[in-house]
This record gives C-alpha cells, structure tokens and sequence, in this order.
C-alpha cells in the first residue's frame, strides 16, 4: 500500500506541473496575440503604411505618400483628432504628384518623446518646433502647410516666424495663434459655453474624467463640433486608437491650462512666444477655410483676421463642414492646397 500511494503522490505532482506549462503557453501565446495586434495597429492606417523618424524630441510616427521629388505639404489634425482626417485628402494629392507627409502630432498615435525626462508640454511653440525637427530630418527644406484646430495653430506659427520654411498656407478657421493675455479676457456666455472643456480640464476631476472616458469624451466633442457629420462607429474607433498613447493627457491637459495661463510653459519656448504674442503678420500665399456647419468656431466672412495675412490670400465658406473640415468635406481642402500652390508659383 505505501509504493502505491508514493506514486499517486508523484502522478499527482506531474500533472500539477504539467497544468502550469500549459496554462503559462496558453498565456505567453495571448500576449504574443495582443502584441501581433498592437504591432498591426500601430503599422497600418487606412491610406498608407506609417512610418517612423527621430525628430528633435521625438520619434515621430507619419503617413508618406505620392513622389519623393513632388511639392512637399504637410498636413497637420487637430483635437480631439488624428491623421485620418486626412485619409482622403493624401491620396488625393499624391495623385496630383505631391509629396505629402501627415505626422502623429506629439501625445498622438505612435508619435513618442525619446527621452522620459523630457516635459510633456502642450504649448503652441513646442508643437510648431516639433514640425520644424520633422522638416529637418525629412531633409524638406520648404513645404506647403495645412491644417485645422491644433494643426491650423501649429501651420498658422510656422508660416508666421519661419516664413523662408512655407511656400503656402490652408488653414481652417483662419489666423489661431494663441495670445496668453488676450486669453484672460472673458468672452460672451454663448461664446464661453462653447470652449466648456476648457474649464473642465482646469480641475484634477476633469483631468481624472477625461483619462477615464477619453473615448467617449473625443465622441462628443466630435458631434457637438460637426453636428452635420454622420460618421461611422468604424470611423471613429480608427482615430480613437491615436488617443490611447501613453502621453496623450498629459499633453492636452497641458494644452489647455496653459492657453489659460494655469500652468507655465518652458522658459527655452519664451522667445518664440514672446514673437507670437506680437500677432505676427503671416506673408506667404493663404487660403483660409470655414465651414458653414462648425459647431465653435461659427464661419465668418474672414474680415476679422484677413489683415493678418498680407500676400495672395483668399477665404472661403465650406458648406455642410464642420470642425474637421478635410474629413468631412476633403474636395475643398485638396483643391485649397493646390490653389494655394498656384498663388505661390505666379507671386
């Protein structure tokens, strides 16, 4: 009776040992499953395979598209948003034979910092810097810029100090370049229930809300802003995937506390910003965009901001866009920036 019961004791502890291996192949297999998937995520969109460079402060993940000798443009998404705003716009131009290149813009998709002590800074310039560290490692020494919201900013600032880097602007919503003291100024009750997000984001609920339903979040600014836009669920979770980067809170959030002067910028920015705050005038060919269905930022005629830009420059009213113009409406962007193209090859 003892050896048999040894052995039971032994056949007991093989399969114990067994059950684990399994159990731990099983789960190795899971991750090596998920990691196949993020890879995929992160290698692929719907116009282009992405690729990556070393840009300044970061590795920038973006879309190339069209021929390497073409007309550079580089177009630039805006928040709550990603390069797919432009999915329809790149192929579009590189069949007219533009060289187009769409970067994750800092915090977004697959765009990271190179070092963790670097400080996730939102601010106008570093954004607008982190385009010009893109330029010079894509060895793009001038290029037609584009963009809406954030990417209209950042377009907007480039254009107006680094005018010898821009052969042409198409900016949405007209001149943005943020000035910290004329955003001290309350604004209307209509006008200010409109940026409400702002207000939120300035409390450590709204930091924590935001990061708990980034998704959901993204969504309802979405509608609010493009009231007229039917996007798919498809649609959205395409985009949604660039907010799930790691530094992708810490970015807005600084964003916008720092457009209310709640939090500091850097000190090496302050000469870039000390010139913005100087509403610098823009001198490159523009063509400003508005569309008629733009739930906050209203479309307007351009008279307010047209002294801004004093060569060829022209404005006009999209219908049915609203706040994501190129993706809702990308035949009127695509035909802006070759437009604008031509002012700058007849100036």
């Amino acid at each position: 009776m003892i050896p048999k019961h040894k052995n039971h004791r032994n056949y007991t502890s093989v399969f114990a040992v067994l059950l684990i291996a399994f159990v731990q192949l099983f789960a190795a297999k899971a991750v090596l499953a998920q990691s196949a998937i993020n890879i995929i995520t992160a290698d692929q969109t719907t116009f282009g395979k992405l690729k990556q460079i070393n840009a300044g402060l970061l590795n920038v993940g973006y879309v190339e598209a069209g021929p390497a000798n073409g007309t550079p443009v580089i177009l630039l998404h805006g928040w709550p948003y990603d390069i797919h705003s432009y999915e329809t716009v790149t192929p579009g131009l590189a069949a007219k034979g533009y060289h187009v290149i769409v970067p994750y813009l800092r915090g977004h998709g697959t765009t990271t910092f190179l070092s963790d002590k670097t400080f996730r800074n939102g601010q106008q310039a570093a954004v607008a810097l982190d385009i010009i560290a893109l330029m010079d490692a894509l060895k793009i020494d001038k290029a037609i810029l584009g963009g809406y919201d954030w990417g209209a900013r950042t377009a907007d600032i480039i254009a107006a100090l680094w005018p010898e880097r821009t052969i042409g602007l198409v900016s949405v919503s007209g001149y943005l370049i943020n000035n910290l003291e004329r955003n001290k100024l309350p604004l209307s009750p209509k006008a200010e229930q409109g940026w409400w997000y702002q207000y939120y984001f300035a409390t450590a609920r709204g930091k924590a809300g935001y990061e708990a339903n980034r998704n959901e979040f993204a969504k309802l600014i979405w509608k609010n802003v493009s009231p007229e836009w039917k996007f798919d669920e498809q649609t959205f979770q395409r985009s949604a995937a660039a907010f799930h980067n790691p530094d992708y809170i810490n970015i807005v959030i600084h964003n916008y506390r720092w457009r209310l002067s709640l939090e500091p910028g850097e000190a090496k920015y302050e000469v870039y910003e000390n010139k913005l705050a100087q509403a610098p005038v823009i001198t490159v060919p523009v063509i400003t965009l508005d569309g008629d269905a733009d739930g906050v930022a209203l479309a307007t005629d351009g008279a307010a901001y047209a002294n801004k830009f004093t060569g060829k420059y022209k404005h006009l009213i999209v219908k049915g866009a609203g706040h994501n113009l190129p993706q809702e409406q990308p035949d009127a962007f695509t035909d802006a920036i070759v437009t604008v193209d031509g002012y700058a090859k007849n100036k």
